[in-house]
């Protein structure tokens, strides 16, 4: 008989056991009349019928339902026995951590009364091997953390979250700015470290005081605008400029040459050619500073600069 037919043969056992436990009935006293029942259903005989269609469930090897059955079952009516039930079909469905945490309660809660203390103890070593922890930190207080979904604390954590082993999904929310998700590999015995940077308001802006949006400036996209802009105006400055020495070549060789007319022209050289270098330098001036602007707002990102024979090649992998 393999593990799971011996676990859904010792939950069927203990059911009608446990069912009847939650939801008998006050027996009556002998000197007196047997009291009128009440019209309306009470907790333990609710906690029963969850228990009992849980049962039925796992049975059927529908082992998500039977624990929410189960579960509901101990909300209502708290029984160590059907912590049993409930870390049973947790390990049926894999989730080893919640398990292991789930059984060692039920040794806990039933004490001397636990009836599968020895079986308990084997699967408790077997768990045991097959979860690791995760160390989570945040930039921010307050941050609600979950893993595969389920709900496992605000940060600060005091202790490392249990976790099966495998690949993990972890998220950190927190009011006001966006979620953050990370998959992590986990195995048996690890403890991962995981720290999350939650960035600003989901808007993308920064918030200012009471929690209102503050203006935010995109200085790299400016920054990026300037740098064209003056790169285009120093070549076109540099192409009247050349234009313009054109003309001063052509004025000089002109006979009889006009003493004013070559003034102003090498004037006009001289403003566009002075005008041309300094929107050049302007340009990569800006251009460098905006280049580290946004690597330093990059996550993630490699860059290569290279010396070429006309000039340096800027290549990497932005994200």
């Amino acid at each position: 008989m393999t593990s799971s037919s011996r676990a859904a043969a010792t939950i069927l056992a203990i059911a009608t056991v446990t069912a009847l436990a939650i939801a008998a009935p006050h027996a009556a006293r002998a000197d007196g009349p047997t009291p009128t029942p009440a019209p309306t259903p009470t907790p333990t005989k609710e906690a029963g019928k969850h228990f009992n269609r849980g049962v039925a469930l796992y049975n059927e090897a529908d082992y998500r339902a039977a624990l929410v059955e189960f579960r509901r079952a101990y909300e209502i009516a708290p029984n160590a026995v059907v912590l049993y039930n409930i870390g049973e079909t947790q390990y049926q469905l894999q989730n080893y951590a919640q398990a292991l945490t789930t059984l060692e309660r039920y040794l806990a809660e039933s004490g001397d009364k636990a009836s599968h203390r020895a079986e308990v103890e084997t699967t408790l070593e077997t768990l045991r091997a097959r979860v690791g922890k995760i160390a989570i930190a945040t930039n921010i207080p307050d941050c609600e953390v979950t893993v595969d979904d389920e709900v496992v604390g605000n940060t600060p954590l005091k202790d490392p979250v249990l976790v099966s082993i495998g690949r993990r999904k972890v998220t950190a929310m927190h009011a006001g700015r966006p979620a953050e998700t990370r998959f992590v590999e986990v195995a048996a015995g690890d403890t991962v470290q995981l720290a999350f940077a939650l960035g600003d308001g989901a808007d993308g802006m920064a918030r200012g005081p009471g929690g209102k949006p503050a203006t935010s400036v995109p200085w790299a996209r400016i920054g990026w605008i300037s740098a064209g802009v003056l790169a285009v105006g120093s070549i076109t400055t540099g192409v009247i400029a050349w234009r313009a020495s054109s003309d001063l070549d052509d004025a000089r060789h002109t006979f009889p040459a006009d003493p004013g007319a070559l003034h102003d022209k090498a004037s006009r050289v001289r403003t566009f050619s002075t005008i041309a270098d300094i929107a050049g330098a302007a340009a990569i001036v800006v251009g460098g500073v905006t280049l580290g602007l946004t690597l330093s707002k990059s996550h993630s990102h490699e860059v290569h600069v290279n010396l070429a024979p006309k000039g340096v090649v800027v290549g990497g992998v932005f994200p």
